[in-house]
């Protein structure tokens, strides 16, 4: 869970820091072994990473195909666990002087760890070898940089859509060719979807806030904006992100929020997912749901369109995802820059994004690994170029939380939307001041 308050996270920020310098040893961790490389003139760029699993061998064939193609750099890869105190041993490490030369690193993040210093400005590393945001999408390139200057180098993504039972559709006299594309047809198609027995839903049509149906997915599909990046501060209380919330708070009431609450709090996941057993018609999800679709249930038949907005058109999303970033004080940030620029290269992005099965940052690439050919990852691709990322603020973890609990007060009554969401974006913009 995030810290909620901007100055008692930068507080505890700053102890794991002072007991970092005070309990940082020396040790071998294979450091002879570099040494006699070094001795032959081969640098060994340490990397640290979280991946498991599919993931693991990504990252393993990305580092191999650096390696045969650099006889004087070495990378390894070193496996750190993907939780809050993975973050902390990466803050521990810079505080005491000893951080790995690369980490995998989420781009949220960028902002919070480029205002306390924690990473490498790499914008004249990019500048020098013709790094340039052309070859990537704007919100990935947008994401990786922080007040002008580039942080981390963008490897994979994502997007967000509207999920739809093709058969829960044909059952209620809806044509599964046609899903949604205005706010007022998904309220007629989640009525007619919906089948209710009391207080129990046998089969709901859509609930607006499940799982990636957080406010930024509305906001910014009601035509809102949520940062003001010329002055520097958050819009929250943007009268088209109001509307969104309010239309949320409507659906809630509708329903009886109480009543869908016991619906999600009683829904299963993988094959026991809702969506997947047919009690949930419509969600919005991600690209990264697909696989477990094909695990647990590979003849469901469903199809993804664009979140729908109120006019039908000006379609959007919000995309997050991995970087790779040399963290303040990486002993040799030279040959960690040139296994990060591979990593960023249309080579590198089609040898981890092909065997992880994810979306790249680069359009090129999702078009190489076929993505545009498959009737559902060809929905995701088309919206990309459009996509939104989240604000880069120090702040970015305190504005996701407070967004958060707009959200849930809002739709269980307790506070109106408007006020809701002026209080939050003063809470967070007397943070960034």
């Amino acid at each position: 869970m995030f810290l909620k308050s901007g100055r008692l996270r930068k507080n505890v920020l700053v102890i794991v820091l002072m007991l970092a310098l005070a309990l940082v040893a020396c040790s071998d961790n294979g450091k002879s072994g570099e040494a006699k490389l070094e001795k032959y003139g081969v640098t060994t760029v340490t990397f640290w990473h979280e991946n498991t699993g599919v993931g693991e061998e990504a990252i393993k064939a990305v580092v191999d195909a650096f390696n045969k193609k650099h006889e004087d750099i070495k990378v390894k890869p070193v496996y750190t666990a993907a939780d809050e105190s993975q973050n902390e041993k990466l803050l521990a490490a810079v505080a005491g002087g000893n951080p790995p030369d690369v980490s995998w690193f989420d781009r949220f993040k960028v902002g919070s760890w480029a205002e306390q210093g924690a990473l490498t400005d790499l914008t004249e590393y990019a500048k020098q070898d013709g790094v340039t945001k052309d070859n990537y999408y704007p919100f990935a390139w947008n994401e990786a940089n922080y007040q002008g200057k580039l942080y981390a180098m963008p490897v994979d993504t994502d997007a967000r859509m509207l999920f739809y039972n093709k058969d829960a559709f044909k059952d209620a006299g809806l044509d599964p060719d046609k899903p949604p594309k205005t706010i007022a047809e998904l309220e007629e198609a989640a009525e007619k979807l919906t089948i209710k027995e009391g207080s129990r839903f046998k089969r709901i049509g859509f609930i607006p806030w499940y799982n990636q149906g957080w406010l930024y997915s509305w906001g910014w599909a009601f035509g809102g904006d949520f940062y003001n990046e010329e002055e520097g501060n958050v819009t929250l209380d943007d009268p088209k992100i109001v509307e969104s919330l309010e239309w949320m708070t409507e659906f809630a009431k509708k329903y009886d929020v109480e009543d869908i609450t016991g619906f999600t709090d009683s829904s299963g996941s993988g094959a026991m997912d809702p969506f997947l057993t047919g009690q949930l018609a419509m969600h919005i999800g991600g690209n990264w749901s697909i696989s477990g679709y094909l695990k647990y249930k590979p003849d469901l038949n469903y199809g993804v369109a664009p979140i729908p907005t109120p006019t039908g058109d000006n379609f959007t999303s919000w995309s997050g995802g991995m970087a790779v970033v040399i963290p303040k004080g990486a002993k040799h940030p030279d040959e960690a820059w040139e296994f990060v620029k591979f990593f960023g290269s249309e080579e590198g992005q089609e040898i981890y994004n092909d065997i992880y099965k994810t979306l790249s940052v680069m359009d090129s690439v999702n078009e190489k690994l076929g993505y545009k050919d498959d009737p559902i990852f060809s929905e995701f691709v088309k919206i990309l170029p459009k996509s939104h990322n989240r604000p880069v603020l120090p702040e970015g973890e305190l504005l996701w939380n407070e967004l958060a609990n707009a959200v849930d007060n809002a739709i269980h009554g307790n506070g109106e939307p408007k006020e809701l969401l002026k209080s939050t974006s003063d809470l967070v913009n007397a943070e960034l001041e």
